[in-house]
Parts: structure tokens; C-alpha cells; sequence
């Protein structure tokens, strides 16, 4: 166990940036930086115990400077998309950002937690990012302190654990946004990853991605994950759901209760053998399998396209500003946003 710190690089504004490696006994290394509090690098080892890079990166910090797709980002104040990039709480309306069609993806493009410096400390097996953000930033009420803490535990567990205040009720809806091979970031597709989610049912779209408001049965459709399948077998499946999104990309109601830490999906590479469980307090995960990642050189110069890492993003239900009758994402005084995420592989 430790926590190994380097430099990765300086802004463009002449701010150095750190790399924080946590590493375990048993060879699971995770690299993050403060730019982003991105996840840069996760070696895991396969059946054969060779370590490979599973997360979808860049080698410098040049690369996340566009990082259109968000590799490996910890996307805020709010994840997912608010329908017609705007919302109103007691009365007042605030536009904030439109960037996806009519509506806002991520917050805000390039001002978003992703693309923010972040202060940094170490513990003996985790590294704290924390983060300021002050009223109207991006268009989003309240003066706002933001902590995310990674940590790497022996037993192989990744855990991403979230902490926000404002001083006026807010939208807070924090995610990370990495993109899972685990055959290895080099690896090409993951349809033939097996992907259980224990979800019941999800949020059904409209063509731009901004949930109809039902909450629809997963029973019978290609987006049933209840039993593990290859992630390819439905995808260019004759759905609308499907056609709207170019493969799957949508909100899965999870199953359990909200508040409870358990455990929500699990992911398995057949060919190395790895497996990933995904555990969550949250009552919601976007699975996105890559269908739009643009084609671009990523990290040891290896060319990404679509469909060759998957997400697996924990939420509030995207534009859930919108929907009275999802679990709110409104924070404020006397509610503080509190939530944690662990990816571990077995």
C-alpha cells in the first residue's frame, strides 16, 4: 500500500499538476491527478497475473485539455443532461449551459469539474481532491465545496467516495466517467464483455437523451441485464430505445435501496478473466457503451473508437430537476450531497 506522488504537468496557465499513484499488494495500481480528479491509469492483473491498463486515457496532460469523450472524469456540479439547459428552484429560473442540441450535457464543457485544478492531499492509501465553486458558476446557484477522495484498498476495491455543501439549494449530481476495457485499454471492443445490471427497470429517452418520465420494465427488451450477456448481443438490436442512443446509453433504475451501499452491476472480460463488481449508495447508473467515442490517439498512441470502453456511471436520474417523481438531486442547506462508488476486481 501507498501513495506515490509525480508531477504530470503544468497548465496552460502555469499550474503544475500531480499524478497520485495508490498501489496494493496485489498489483492493482490507480493513477489520478488533480486536473479533472481524473482517473488516468488502473493496472489490473488478469488470471495469468499480467497487469494491464483498463481504463481509457491519455498519456499527458495535452490530452484531457479537449477530452471531448470525458476519460476517466469526475464530472460536476451536474452529471447527465438537464432537458432545455435550464431549471427552476423556489421561483427562480437559471439557464446554465447548451451544449447537446437544445439541452446541457456535463454542466458545462470546458468550465466543468473535469477541467478544473483541484487542491490534492495524500494519505496512506488514498488521495482527497477538493474543490471550490462559487454562486452562478456555470450558471448553478450556491457557493459550493466539493471533496473527492480516492482510495485502493487490499482487497482490490477502488473506492470514490463524494462529499458537496452549497449555501442555496443547488443541482449536485457527481459521477465519474471512466471508460472500462478489461481486456485492456488497447483491447478494441467490449461487446464481448459480460454485463449484469440489477435493474429492473430504466428511464426510457426521448431523441435527445432526456428521460420521458416513465419508468419502464426492462423484462422482454434488449435492456434487460438482470442475468449477465455479452454487452453485443442486443445493441444493434431493432428497438427505438437503441436506435435513439446508437446502442445502449441510458439510465438503469437500480434495484436495492437508495442509500445502501450495495452491490449493482458486475462486468467480466471472458478472454483475461477479469471481473469487475460495481457497488453504489445511488439510486440510478448510466450505462454507456462507448457507441460515440470519436476517434482519436489515446494513451501508447493507440487509436480509440466507438464502442471500446464502457461506463458505468453512478447518479441521481438524469434531469431529475425536471421530474418530481424522481429522487431529487437538490442540495442545499441542511442537505449535504453525500455518496460512494467502489469498482472491485475479484
Amino acid at each position: 500500500m501507498g501513495v506515490v506522488k509525480e508531477k504530470f504537468g503544468v497548465t496552460k496557465d502555469g499550474r503544475e499538476i500531480y499524478a497520485f499513484t495508490l498501489s496494493n499488494a496485489n498489483g492493482v495500481r490507480a493513477r489520478v491527478i488533480n486536473y479533472g480528479a481524473i482517473l488516468v491509469n488502473l493496472f489490473v492483473p488478469d488470471k495469468d497475473g499480467n497487469a494491464e491498463d483498463v481504463v481509457l486515457g491519455f498519456d499527458t496532460l495535452e490530452g484531457y485539455y479537449d477530452n471531448g469523450s470525458f476519460f476517466g472524469a469526475t464530472i460536476g456540479p451536474n452529471a447527465n443532461r438537464i432537458g432545455d439547459a435550464c431549471f427552476e428552484i423556489a421561483g427562480k429560473t437559471y439557464q446554465i449551459d447548451v451544449n447537446d442540441g437544445k439541452n446541457n450535457l456535463h454542466s458545462h464543457r470546458e468550465e466543468g469539474y473535469h477541467k478544473q485544478v483541484w487542491d490534492a492531499e495524500e494519505g496512506t492509501d488514498s488521495v482527497t481532491f477538493t474543490l471550490e465553486g462559487t454562486d452562478g458558476a456555470m450558471g448553478f446557484p450556491g457557493n459550493k465545496k466539493v471533496v473527492m477522495t480516492y482510495s485502493l484498498s487490499e482487497d482490490n476495491a477502488l473506492q470514490l467516495k463524494y462529499h458537496a455543501s452549497s449555501d442555496a439549494d443547488t443541482v449536485i449530481n457527481l459521477t465519474n466517467h471512466t471508460y472500462f476495457n478489461l481486456a485492456g485499454h488497447k483491447a478494441g471492443k467490449i461487446e464481448d464483455h459480460l454485463l449484469r445490471i440489477n435493474a429492473s427497470h430504466y428511464t426510457p429517452t426521448d431523441a435527445g437523451s432526456i428521460p420521458t418520465g416513465e419508468i419502464a420494465p426492462v423484462a422482454g427488451t434488449p435492456m434487460d441485464f438482470t442475468q449477465a450477456k455479452p454487452i453485443g448481443r442486443d445493441i444493434n438490436a431493432d428497438f427505438e430505445q437503441l436506435k435513439l442512443a446508437q446502442g445502449f446509453d441510458h439510465n438503469f433504475v437500480l434495484d436495492g435501496e437508495a442509500g445502501t451501499v450495495r452491490e449493482i452491476a458486475e462486468v467480466q472480460d471472458p478472454k483475461s478473466g477479469r471481473k469487475m463488481q460495481v457497488l453504489t449508495d445511488l439510486p440510478g447508473v448510466q450505462f454507456y457503451a462507448g457507441n460515440c467515442i470519436k476517434e482519436e490517439v489515446g494513451k501508447e498512441n493507440f487509436l480509440y473508437g466507438p464502442r471500446m470502453g464502457l461506463c458505468l456511471e453512478t447518479q441521481y436520474y438524469p434531469d431529475n430537476i425536471h421530474h418530481p417523481e424522481f429522487p431529487s438531486a437538490v442540495f442545499g442547506p441542511g442537505r449535504d450531497y453525500d455518496s460512494v462508488t467502489i469498482y472491485k476486481f475479484i
